[in-house]
């Protein structure tokens, strides 16, 4: 392993709550699935049922959230509140009706991430104003609208997925440079409105 996959490996477990298990296989993708976003409504509610006016944005993202798309059978969740940082004003709630801390990452716009697994969701959260926000509903609305791009990203995927990986962050993280060079055009496009 070299010294970057190294670095990375120490930084997983550093944010990691519990102990990471390997995956060492390849990703499931599954063909865009319509029950997707009715999934993410009801998790959108429970949510907000949840935290009330704590919850000041609740968006689907990542490739569920993007008609047309295979995708890990995963539905990424955005949710913004006021401080990411302040756990205690958020978290115990999310835990209530089923939602487990997995990462804490302050070095990363003071990201977390829960999870639930009926159905399989990622929960990112972060602070209101981050710009990491903008990216992930960029991202998404681009690969809504523009064919090409969410086309490549697919074949991306489909490459990556068949490899056998050690940690599923893996993949996602050799996801980065596709998902860059999107952004890049989605970025330059709206310049140029």
């Amino acid at each position: 392993m070299n010294e970057k996959a190294n670095d990375r490996e120490a930084y997983i477990e550093k944010v990691t709550i519990y102990a990471i298990e390997p995956h060492n296989g390849q990703i499931l993708l599954e063909e865009y699935n319509s029950d997707w976003p009715l999934l993410f409504n009801r998790e959108d509610e429970r949510i907000r049922n949840a935290l009330g006016e704590k919850a000041l944005q609740v968006h689907h993202v990542g490739s569920t959230a993007v008609p047309g798309i295979c995708a890990k059978p995963v539905i990424d969740i955005l949710l913004v509140v006021s401080d990411s940082s302040d756990e205690k004003a958020y978290i115990p709630e999310l835990e209530e009706v089923g939602f487990t801390l997995h990462i804490r990452e302050p070095e990363w716009f003071q990201h977390r991430l829960l999870k639930d697994i009926h159905p399989d969701v990622n929960l990112h959260v972060f602070s209101v104003n981050e710009p990491e926000i903008g990216r992930m509903i960029l991202f998404r609305d681009w690969l809504r609208s523009h064919d090409d791009d969410r086309e490549l990203y697919a074949r991306v995927k489909r490459n990556l997925s068949s490899r056998v990986w050690q940690h599923i962050q893996h993949y996602a993280d050799e996801k980065t440079a596709i998902i860059e060079e999107i952004l890049t055009r989605a970025r330059n496009s709206i310049k140029q409105i």
